[in-house]
């Protein structure tokens, strides 16, 4: 938007914006929230109201609670201008500027406008003579701030320069006493400037994120409501200028256009905290206004993200300021580096202990004991690797090495792998009766059948900890309300007594899971006729067990409660609530203990439940176009005719056989965290007859490709391969 002249008149107010500040400083110590240059810049974590509580807290604290402060008096608003332009009025008026090439009436619009707080209320107010101080309507004409702020940046520049030179006059205004709502509305009108997407006017946007993340949590009550009514469209830019600007304070490309760091380490802490604002919003809303991977910032990738981990682990919330502290900004990729670092250290320390206990006891050290050994028959796959996860439960943070017994492969990850891949196919097939296969929705659910033992479910969580411990992905198909309780609470409470793997859950958790069942349900909330006479039902469930229907009472004398018009929608929430919850608590808690003995890691709180199902499961959407471009040869070039017959053929196939053919290669069919190209998928040349089919190396994720004479003869010879793709051996 604005041009290389106007980079002067920025220095000037940047200049101006200093003088003042230290005007007031020689005036006597006063803190106020206005002030735009704090001496004690490194204690700014601590002067800032945290707008994302610690994500240590096992309670999460919803967006929806009513802050204490909202009970006090609002503060009287000040009297408004009258402004009476409407948005036709100007665009009349920026159609006879364009014709005209006058600009005065546009020019004083916009700096009459945006002169102070007051005058922005009068012109986007919907209606100045009413409060609108409820965080249902903000009171704000959108459609007269879009118009205004569409056209801004097709305005000449003095035009855009009164602008911001009004914006600097609104912010250094002081306040004595709460922020009103008048001012609230003024924040929130501020944060959609376009103007802000351009680096020259990072100062002046610096300091708008400054007294935004600095006002009382009952302010930022307001603004989070009042965000998530933004149309999307303008909610994304919001959310993309803010992470622009941590990116650029972060990695300046013209280092000289901002301010040293040193003077100025309170910057991302406030867009961070400004942005923190935004995700509440969003998650306000079903379906949320935008995906939450949208608040991604893939620059922090590039930064020390353990040293980031660490400070959040030793300082918490209270001092030293982390992106940890928002998860939500980090993406998943650093995530998982960060859980596999962790994983790894954990692993270093476990192995050193048990060295040391060897040593100490003058014993001599075993390579072996540094590792998780598990042997296992290919016969007795499940029962053996039970046996082998229950009697080393001191060793499940060891780093795993698994032997096939009979078999000559060595373990270099491939066999880990299939090892994997094999038991889970058993553990979930219906026939074992641990979990339920529902059709229509294509997931597992934990069978509700009690029993005397519950220690299998431990096995397998633990077996699940093991896959993200270990960074193997999983063919595992469980809801997305199964990862939401596994982080429920995320780290294991100390006393035993506190239950475990409870979450809230809804109509549409069970949806993922029984969707006719659902249906059902929703049908009865919408039925418009007598529910007790009509459905003649009481708040009790019915359940076969091994042939025998058992009944449940939803509530203490359920049987004799029926069901009415007017507690359908509790009979509703009670049945969802006993069949995610209830009705398996015992297995479910089986299940979280074991995963947890295994992942218990700070790690883990930083990670939302769709996280979690991406870091256990990987994503099952293949894009083999992307592979072949991330693909590395040996003894081939790219060019070559077989490896051109090759992805000819691979990118024909069905997606049943690209899968085959990914499990054949890497051991797994589905696609880690950072898409193809983390696979480092190799393609060797053969040097054998091509009467030979395709060998591969799982460890290395390598396929040995004999040099085919024709395209026909390489796709029988692929198709046969990875069709019959169990078993390992050794050349």
């Amino acid at each position: 938007g604005l041009e290389e002249g106007a980079k002067s008149q920025f220095s000037t107010f940047s200049n101006f914006i200093t003088t003042i500040n230290q005007k007031k400083e020689g005036i006597g110590n006063r803190n106020s929230p206005t002030q735009l240059v704090i001496p004690n810049i490194k204690n700014e974590g601590r002067e800032l109201t945290p707008l994302c509580l610690d994500v240590r807290q096992k309670q999460r604290v919803s967006a929806d609670t009513l802050p204490q402060e909202l009970t006090a008096p609002f503060p009287p608003e000040p009297s408004l201008p009258t402004r009476t332009k409407t948005v036709k009025d100007f665009q009349d008026d920026m159609e006879k500027s364009k014709a005209s090439g006058d600009w005065k009436a546009v020019h004083n619009f916009y700096s009459t406008t945006f002169d102070s707080f007051l005058e922005i209320n009068a012109a986007f107010k919907k209606d100045t003579n009413s409060p609108f101080n409820t965080i249902e309507d903000s009171g704000i004409d959108a459609k007269f701030v879009n118009v205004v702020y569409d056209a801004l940046l097709n305005t000449p520049q003095d035009v855009q320069k009164s602008v911001l030179k009004g914006i600097i006059n609104g912010l250094l205004q002081e306040w004595t006493g709460p922020r009103t709502k008048d001012d609230l509305r003024a924040y929130c009108i501020l944060l959609q400037n376009p103007q802000f997407s351009n680096t020259s006017t990072y100062v002046i946007y610096a300091h708008l994120l400054r007294q935004i993340a600095a006002l009382t949590e009952a302010d930022h009550h307001f603004l989070v409501h009042w965000s998530k009514k933004i149309s999307q469209k303008r909610f994304k830019q919001v959310v993309d200028r803010l992470l622009q600007f941590i990116s650029l304070r972060l990695f300046p490309a013209k280092p000289e256009e901002f301010p040293p760091m040193v003077k100025c380490t309170w910057w991302i802490p406030s867009a961070t905290k400004v942005l923190a604002l935004f995700n509440a919003a969003n998650s306000l809303i079903s379906p949320p206004i935008i995906s939450y991977t949208d608040f991604y910032n893939s620059t922090l990738d590039h930064i020390d993200l353990m040293e980031e981990y660490h400070n959040w682990q030793c300082y918490g919330n209270s001092h030293r300021f982390s992106f940890c502290q928002y998860p939500f900004i980090i993406s998943i990729a650093a995530k998982k580096v960060i859980i596999q670092r962790d994983s790894e250290q954990q692993m270093i320390s476990i192995a050193r202990q048990s060295l040391v206990d060897k040593v100490s006891r003058r014993q001599k050290p075993d390579m072996n004991m540094l590792f998780l050994n598990v042997k296992v028959r290919r016969t007795h796959l499940v029962s053996d690797s039970l046996d082998e996860l229950a009697r080393k439960k001191a060793d499940l943070k060891k780093k795993l090495k698994v032997t096939f017994v009979g078999e000559a492969g060595l373990d270099m990850g491939g066999l880990t792998k299939e090892w994997f891949l094999l038991l889970i196919r058993q553990i979930f097939h219906p026939d074992y009766g641990m979990f339920t296969y529902h059709k229509d929705s294509q997931c597992h659910w934990f069978s509700s059948f009690k029993c005397d033992n519950y220690s299998e479910f431990r096995l397998v969580g633990a077996l699940m900890g093991l896959a993200v411990y270990n960074s193997i992905t999983l063919d595992i198909r469980f809801p997305p309300c199964c990862y939401k309780k596994l982080l429920s609470p995320p780290i294991v409470p100390c006393d035993h007594n506190t239950l475990v793997g409870i979450c809230g859950v809804t109509l549409d958790d069970l949806f993922q899971i029984m969707p006719e069942l659902a249906h059902g349900l929703s049908e009865l909330l919408s039925y418009e006729g007598n529910v007790e006479e009509d459905f003649y039902s009481t708040f009790q469930v019915f359940q076969e067990e091994f042939g025998v229907i058992k009944s449940y009472n939803l509530k203490p004398n359920g049987d004799k409660i029926p069901v009415t018009n007017r507690n359908r929608k509790e009979y509703v929430q009670l049945y969802v609530d006993f069949l995610l919850n209830r009705s398996i608590y015992k297995q479910f808690a089986a299940f979280y203990y074991g995963f947890h003995s295994v992942c218990a890691s700070y790690a883990l709180l930083l990670l939302r439940p769709e996280e979690v199902e991406i870091l256990v499961c990987g994503s099952p959407e293949l894009d083999m176009s992307a592979l072949q471009r991330s693909t590395q040869y040996e003894g081939y070039q790219k060019n070559d005719l077989t490896i051109r017959y090759f992805w000819d053929v691979v990118l024909g196939f069905s997606l049943d056989l690209q899968k085959k053919l990914l499990h054949f290669a890497t051991g797994s069919d589905r696609v880690p965290v950072g898409g193809m190209a983390d696979l480092n998928f190799k393609i060797s040349k053969s040097e054998t007859s091509t009467n030979w089919l395709p060998v591969a190396h799982t460890c290395f994720n390598q396929l040995c490709l004999p040099p085919y004479k024709n395209k026909k003869e390489l796709k029988q010879k692929l198709i046969i391969g990875i069709s019959n793709a169990e078993g390992f051996g050794l050349e």
